[in-house]
């Protein structure tokens, strides 16, 4: 069907209808008319908030047009290899007039991850359509340029028209070295590229390190702009930080479960949490350290804290393998990245990293907080503790109906049952002694590592299994273990109800915040106990951290907000 027969019927700014020929119409909601091709071009003043409409047909295709314009999108990539019986010329018409933003117009093969299967030739001629018709990009594979370029239409030539070409290369297994990466973006630039895009898989976060590289380089360029995108959750921080490193674009998902590639984040997690529109080569940034990340709430905690306050940083999860190898990395250990919490299984290995330490985190042998000095060096603090305490402390006050008065903690002479010896077992085990605890028994799976904490601390050492008989008995049981945590193991409990009932606990506290109310803290509250919540102690370490980072005041209703809204 010739682009002719398309016609428009309505050019309301709250309802267009548009009609080809022997179809039926197809109402949508838009938020601008119709639009006049050719597209113009995003203006580079920024990196642009970039979705991928994967619709299967044209109909849900406009839908997610206008919802990705309502959420905020400066450039729509239109996937057309998604696009069952596709019409080239007819659909891409339809879509392109659509759409109130520039348009990237993608029909990606299976063998560069896309979903076409078919011949080259109506793919490259769909390309050309997509030109013809105005769109204000085109991505082309690196691989396939020369035959894109050799089926260029008289009437279509490069110099006259007003569509850019992105030349793009995917690598769905690794990160190339940095002169292999190099190699790639001068192919790109040689084979006529407007804009390069280069995508690799991370497997490691001390891979992006030469994306990062890449992007810095590539601003000799003779190219107008450098597209580079990590894959993998290894590789989010890169989409994460995009225009902290001058990617011209960054990609995210219409909505949670429509990614079109592997670790991508949400359009609007881009654009309110990490806040893309705002990032400048000069914000700092901070990050939580741990394996796994995913799960973690503190980037949303600490960025709307940063809003809260006008202060110009960004704070990303970090998905760590080794430790040293990322604190040394020549990206992670500059001086743009300004801080870090550190959570599960790096706390006790972080102290190792510090050039200067925190006495009490000294003495305790774990540290959830790293902060770059003047010199670049990092100095090691516990926030943990504190927060653990300050919670246990209310909840026990809580249960005898009377707030303390005096210097004196509720603690004192009282028996504190931890469960766990990692980084943050050792924390809360320490911080029960600084209070005053008149004894402190520590329950892990590995009684080896029980023993080591228990000796460190002063305490005594049972084995996990000791415990959940019933036979441990105390005044305050806290878990500071993983067990109990969403998505994976919200059934669980690492001591049952008949051990709670059993062991005469008043208080029990979990160090688990997602989900609320965990089932240790549900049988806790059925067997008469006090609850300490996790999300009050996550709050509190976190807003001292956040003292530590940027030296002013933290919003804790801010920080408590935040994380309820993001349950």
């Amino acid at each position: 069907m010739p682009p002719s027969s398309i016609q428009p019927i309505s050019s309301s700014t709250t309802a267009t209808c548009c009609r080809i020929k022997g179809t039926p119409i197809i109402p949508r909601n838009v938020v601008s008319p119709l639009r006049a091709l050719p597209q113009t071009h995003f203006g580079g003043e920024r990196c642009a908030l970039t979705t991928s409409v994967i619709a299967t047909t044209v109909v849900e295709a406009l839908e997610d047009i206008d919802r990705a314009v309502l959420d905020g999108a400066d450039i729509l990539e239109l996937r057309i290899d998604f696009l069952k019986n596709l019409h080239a010329a007819r659909d891409l018409q339809l879509l392109l007039k659509a759409c109130p933003v520039p348009c990237i117009v993608t029909y990606r093969p299976s063998w560069e991850g896309g979903q076409y299967e078919g011949d080259e030739e109506p793919r490259i001629a769909a390309l050309w359509t997509a030109v013809e018709l105005g769109a204000a990009y085109v991505d082309c594979e690196l691989i396939a340029a020369d035959r894109f370029f050799a089926a260029a239409q008289d009437n279509v030539r490069r110099n006259t028209s007003a569509t850019k070409i992105i030349i793009s290369s995917h690598d769905y297994e690794t990160v190339p070295s940095q002169r292999k990466l190099a190699e790639i973006h001068s192919r790109c630039v040689a084979a006529g590229a407007d804009i390069v895009k280069i995508a690799a898989m991370v497997k490691d976060i001390t891979e992006v390190a030469r994306l990062e590289k890449l992007l810095n380089d590539s601003k000799s360029s003779p190219v107008e702009a450098t597209i580079v995108l990590g894959m993998g959750e290894a590789g989010q921080v890169s989409r994460l930080l995009a225009a902290k490193f001058g990617s011209f674009l960054t990609f995210g998902a219409l909505r949670s479960g429509t990614e079109s590639a592997p670790g991508q984040p949400t359009l609007g997690q881009l654009r309110d949490i990490y806040r893309i529109p705002k990032q400048c080569p000069g914000t700092k940034v901070f990050g939580v350290i741990g394996r796994p990340v995913a799960h973690s709430k503190s980037p949303a905690l600490h960025n709307q804290a940063f809003e809260a306050i006008g202060f110009d940083a960004c704070y990303v999860p970090l998905l760590v393998n080794d430790l040293s190898a990322f604190l040394a990395s020549p990206l992670f250990g500059g001086d743009s990245f300004a801080g870090f919490s550190v959570t599960i299984p790096h706390k006790e290995n972080a102290l190792a990293c510090c050039a200067v330490v925190d006495p009490i985190a000294r003495k305790i042998g774990a540290v959830n907080t790293l902060v770059r000095q003047p010199d670049g060096t990092l100095k090691g603090y516990n926030t943990d503790y504190s927060a653990a305490i300050e919670v246990i402390e209310r909840a026990y006050e809580l249960h005898l109906g009377f707030e303390r008065t005096g210097t004196e903690s509720v603690l004192c002479g009282k028996t504190v049952v931890v469960v766990g010896a990692g980084g943050a077992g050792r924390g809360l085990a320490f911080g029960a002694v600084f209070r005053g605890a008149g004894k402190v028994i520590v329950a892990n799976r590995s009684i080896e590592r029980a023993r080591t904490l228990a000796q460190a601390c002063g305490g005594e050492a049972v084995a996990l299994s000791e415990l959940q008989s019933g036979s441990v008995k105390g005044d305050i049981l806290a878990n500071t273990t993983s067990l109990g945590m969403y998505p994976d193991s919200v059934d669980d409990t690492p001591v049952s109800k008949e051990a709670i009932r059993a062991g005469g606990f008043k208080v029990v506290f979990d160090a688990v915040y997602n989900p609320l109310e965990t089932r240790l803290l549900r049988e806790a509250k059925e067997c008469g106990c006090a609850q300490a919540s996790g999300l009050d102690m996550f709050v509190g370490q976190a807003a001292q951290q956040f003292e530590l980072f940027t030296g002013k005041k933290a919003r804790i209703d801010v920080m408590r907000r935040t994380v309820l809204n993001n349950m």
